[in-house]
């Protein structure tokens, strides 16, 4: 049996970032990896030459950010694009209605002004709202109180609708009326022209990850850990966990004795969402050159609402769709054929023979999948803010906790678990963990290997 100061759960950002810097402080520690590759949920494919971000693709709002300023002091290229979270304006969108018309200067500016009424209506109805009331109910006050006419009250409920798929991956009933408390973003958006996973393979390289070694029981006590994994066994005085929610609420891992009340409440309460992306690359533009997003309102689009224009990372015009949610679910049961056709038809009402025969296209299921079980947490009916934090735990010193759900500040995010493997390191190391300088070690190793 191996033993270890610290054995980590899960090579994904969060876990790869705590082991980084307990290593980094002279602990011997081992990461134990289901996948066959690292990164988790920032998973980059690159098999048709350039890179495709099947997972996480934004840093959202780079103001303040400690995360930017680590891609910053590691040299990662990102390019602007402010328009990862779901927005009505601020950067240029082609509006169509829900007979599938352009819409035009006049009619954009009256729907971005409408849904802005709404919005604030909205953090009313949150601010009186009552425990047990969901996002739908908070909604639906707001806009009985906008006075607007029945069909645009329909376009901004299909927005609300959708902006909760696409931020939470879950149904707008299902999601509490705090659900997106934390939504705000400070700062521009960037994505990453060579994939978003060069930040967790530069910070996990050198680091014993073993791969392929799928995680069954943990065993813990005062004195220590011991994690099973098939026949193989580790020991250690402690452990972190960082695989995703969906893992926990599966019941894939196996903790014996249970975990207490104050870590396993949160995992029954906190929801899992899925959120599925389709990229399509096209032989030709059809879509305005400045255009960041293409989205349709009201039954135009009805599933397929938005498109993103992602494609000054390949330099063929590619747009970006999601399904998400209850959708998002019954779509990844569909072969890709299915999928995508479907897509490129609600394309076709809008811009009719313009869109030409798709060239290539990469599909997720991240709900179908074992090592996630969906794609990020949110904030389910019944849970609370605080569930996200008491998540990370520690329990008895022993096991720690980390990963986008454990960070209450902006969970569901990649921010989100850079910083709760940080906090999971400092907490066993009874001390900061300076970030600035956790960046140069990064470099300085990557400079010295060069040699």
């Amino acid at each position: 049996m191996s033993t270890f100061d610290t054995i980590v759960i899960g090579a994904g950002m969060s876990g790869l970032t705590s082991a980084r810097m307990l290593a980094d402080a002279g602990q011997s520690v081992v990461v134990l990896e289901g996948r066959d590759r690292i990164g988790g949920r920032m998973h980059t494919d690159r098999g048709a030459g350039f890179p495709v971000d099947l997972g996480a693709s934004w840093i959202h709002g780079i103001e303040d950010s400690p995360l930017w300023s680590l891609v910053h002091a590691l040299r990662i290229p990102a390019i602007e694009y402010t328009v990862g979270s779901f927005q009505v304006g601020g950067r240029p969108i082609e509006n169509f209605d829900g007979d599938g018309h352009p819409m035009d200067e006049a009619a954009t500016a009256q729907w971005i002004a409408d849904v802005d009424m709404a919005d604030r209506l909205l953090v009313e109805e949150i601010a009186a709202s009552s425990p047990g009331d969901t996002y739908l109910d908070v909604t639906e006050r707001a806009l009985d109180r906008s006075g607007f006419a029945p069909e645009r009250i329909d376009d901004i409920r299909e927005f609300f609708r959708h902006r909760v798929e696409e931020q939470c991956g879950a149904w707008i009933g299902d999601l509490d009326a705090h659900g997106l408390d934390e939504d705000a973003i400070e700062g521009d958006e960037v994505i990453f022209p060579r994939g978003y996973d060069e930040l967790p393979r530069r910070i996990g390289s050198g680091l014993d990850v073993r791969l392929e070694t799928v995680v069954t029981r943990v065993s813990w006590s005062h004195d220590g850990v011991v994690v099973h994994a098939g026949e193989t066994q580790y020991r250690a005085a402690r452990a972190i966990v960082t695989v995703p929610l969906g893992v926990l609420k599966a019941g894939t891992i196996a903790f014996e004795p249970a975990l207490p009340d104050a870590v396993a409440g949160p995992v029954s309460r906190l929801g899992m969402g899925v959120f599925n992306k389709v990229f399509v690359q096209f032989p030709e533009r059809f879509w305005n050159e400045e255009t960041y997003v293409i989205r349709a309102l009201g039954e135009a689009g009805e599933h397929w609402h938005s498109w993103y224009d992602v494609s000054a990372v390949s330099g063929i015009p590619t747009l970006l769709t999601f399904a998400a949610g209850p959708f998002g679910r019954r779509m990844q049961e569909l072969p890709d054929a299915e999928i995508v056709a479907d897509a490129v038809s609600a394309l076709r009402f809008l811009y009719s023979d313009a869109v030409g025969e798709p060239l290539a296209h990469w599909v997720t299921r991240w709900g179908e999948d074992e090592f996630s079980n969906g794609s990020y947490s949110h904030l389910a009916l019944g849970s609370t803010h605080h569930d996200h934090d008491a998540l990370a735990g520690p329990v008895d010193e022993v096991l720690h906790f980390a990963g986008e759900a454990t960070w209450g500040d902006e969970p569901a995010t990649v921010g989100a678990a850079f910083y709760s493997g940080h906090r999971a390191a400092e907490r066993i190391l009874d001390r900061s963990v300076d970030l600035t300088e956790f960046a140069a070690r990064i470099t300085a190793r990557e400079q010295t290997e060069a040699r």
